[in-house]
């Protein structure tokens, strides 16, 4: 965060250093220094101040070097400065071409991009493609900074305003295929602050529906894991009581889903209800039904979100898809009411489950996919979404590399825990789905290697029919960037050779971005052709439109709108190049 003497005008900040001393600052020069490069993708760790960045690491110093001799040639040909050109879609397209060059070919940019403005917009997503996000996140008010640390690993070393120091999910310092411990994923978020604000429903709706092409967002929720009743902590009662710690709670998913609906006068986004099992909780899931109107489920094996009983006192438990006392009585209940509901509501009978994310044994209730066989098998009129493919590790993805790097196989190809497994097991199973979210974040720009094993398990036994795209956001940002890295990402050929992995084609993207979610949730008509007027634009002074009782929904009483649509058209008026900037602290050489 900015030091307490901040002072713009007598740049007092040029001499603080945070927390480094004397000797270490000595080593550092300022990441926004003339001496540094403006590239539009990081090529070293930047330090806040807060820790000693690592060295720039040789990979890094290639693709840096490729990209400024590639910015050198193309900027004296077009005419522009080096600045100006780094800023453009061409340099963009020189650091693909760097990074392609570097860490190997996973994603498609053809060098005239660099040239042609035009070329890079034809290889960007068709601005016309229908696009379902099937997982969005946002907190209610009263919640305070809860998505700080997701923000921060996204964000890398440059989180501001969030008092987190290292990456809150690598606490080893192990590095990254980029041979960084804290590296950016998303480049948007470099240097922004991390506060509650991030997270909540004002700059949710910008980022999904003003700085994105999604077309549909399915809201997102958490069942409780567990409630302080003043002396310690436990699982909670029943589904009231753990509605208390809900990010999000149904009422207010289901607020969120009506409010961005009726003000842009079109269906723009689907609302999750929770998924609270068990007999106990079967008059919870029916009231959801009657008064929210979900479009789907959305669960997590490892929550304490299972009643057994009718006993008030008793606690709620973790839960696993093939308990037929505990699991079947709420599928059952969910078919029941789809048989009335199918026509105004298609995607009812989507069962969304968070699996994976959890270091831990491999049992189902912490999200191993073992259960998942005999539910399918016993359900075959509920679709079983499978919530981030199941991958095992927790956010940075560097075990999985090394299962791939062990020589370690599962059915003739690296074995990643626990996607891998849950891809085999699944595969005959028609209504089971994988959804990428944060699997495909977090490993796309840290991890390409992984990235490109994971989509080519989940093509060769699943197939490009049953793999949903998710965000995970706002955690991560707006979820434009995951979208352009699907959109250009391709398994390289000597990797599908070796392993027999499929290529990915455009087709398979489209179905993956958003066709395969449009038969699941019935949207019909949006292979092809103009969008616009059926799924109409959130207007931008949607801040405006937000009612006193739609603040207090959100708990967010007094809330006064930033206006940030406004001052985001402003901006865009002035067209100024984009600043690439980074601030902090780096390490020379």
């Amino acid at each position: 965060m900015p030091p307490s003497n901040w002072n713009e005008a007598g740049k007092t900040w040029l001499d603080d250093h945070g927390l480094l001393d004397d000797d270490q600052a000595s080593q550092l020069r300022r990441a926004d220094g003339p001496d540094q490069a403006r590239s539009p993708i990081p090529t070293r760790v930047v330090s806040n101040g807060e820790y000693m960045p690592p060295p720039q690491s040789d990979d890094q110093r290639r693709v840096e070097a490729r990209i400024n001799e590639l910015a050198d040639d193309a900027s004296k040909k077009l005419g522009v400065s080096r600045r100006k050109f780094l800023a453009s879609s061409g340099g963009m397209a020189a650091a693909f071409v760097a990074m392609n060059e570097t860490y190997g070919r996973f994603f498609n940019v053809d060098p005239i991009e660099i040239f042609e403005p035009a070329a890079a917009q034809e290889a960007s997503p068709p601005r016309d493609m229908f696009v379902f996000d099937d997982q969005l996140h946002v907190v209610r008010g009263s919640m305070g900074n809860l998505g700080g640390d997701l923000r921060a690993i996204a964000q890398g070393s440059t989180s501001t305003d969030s008092g987190i120091s290292q990456n809150p999910f690598n606490p080893q310092g192990l590095t990254d295929e980029r041979g960084e411990a804290w590296g950016v994923w998303n480049p948007e978020l470099v240097g922004l602050p991390n506060t509650a604000e991030t997270f909540q429903i004002v700059q949710f709706i910008k980022d999904i529906y003003l700085d994105s092409q999604v077309t549909i967002g399915l809201l997102s929720n958490v069942t409780a894991m567990v409630v302080d009743d003043g002396q310690n902590t436990r699982p909670p009662r029943n589904a009231r009581e753990a509605a208390e710690v809900e990010l999000l709670t149904a009422g207010q998913t289901a607020a969120a889903r009506n409010f961005v609906n009726e003000i842009s006068g079109s269906t723009r986004m689907l609302a999750h209800g929770l998924l609270y099992v068990g007999r106990g909780n079967l008059d919870w899931i029916q009231q959801q039904i009657d008064e929210h109107q979900p479009d789907s489920w959305k669960g997590y094996n490892i929550s304490n979100a299972a009643k057994v009983d009718n006993d008030p006192e008793s606690l709620m438990r973790q839960w696993r898809h093939d308990d037929e006392d505990v699991a079947y009585p709420t599928f059952e209940l969910i078919l029941r009411n789809y048989e009335r509901l199918r026509e105004t509501k298609p995607g009812f009978n989507c069962i969304c489950v968070h699996k994976g994310l959890a270091p831990g044994p491999p049992d189902p209730e912490r999200g191993h996919p073992g259960d998942m066989p005999k539910a399918a098998a016993d359900w075959p009129d509920l679709n079983f979404i499978t919530y981030h493919a199941a991958i095992q590790p927790g956010m940075f993805m560097r075990p999985a590399l090394d299962e791939i790097e062990s020589g370690r196989l599962r059915e003739g190809v690296p074995d990643i825990s626990w996607t891998t497994e849950y891809a085999t097991l699944v595969a005959p199973f028609s209504n089971v789905y994988a959804e990428i979210g944060t699997t495909w974040a977090s490993t796309i720009v840290t991890f390409p290697t992984v990235a490109a094993h994971l989509m080519g398990q989940l093509m060769m036994f699943m197939g490009p029919d049953r793999i949903v795209f998710g965000s995970d956001s706002v955690w991560y940002g707006t979820p434009q960037w995951q979208i352009d890295a699907l959109w250009r990402f391709q398994i390289p050929e000597d990797m599908r050779e070796r392993w027999g992995y499929p290529e990915i084609t455009e087709e398979d993207k489209r179905k993956i971005l958003g066709l395969n979610s449009a038969r699941l949730y019935g949207i019909e008509g949006v292979e092809s052709g103009d969008l616009s007027e059926r799924f109409r634009a959130v207007p931008a002074d949607y801040e405006d439109r937000m009612s006193d009782e739609f603040k207090t929904i959100f708990e967010f009483p007094g809330y006064v709108a930033d206006n940030m649509s406004r001052i985001k058209e402003n901006y865009a008026n002035l067209a100024l190049p984009r600043d690439q900037e980074r601030y902090g602290w780096v390490r020379p050489g």
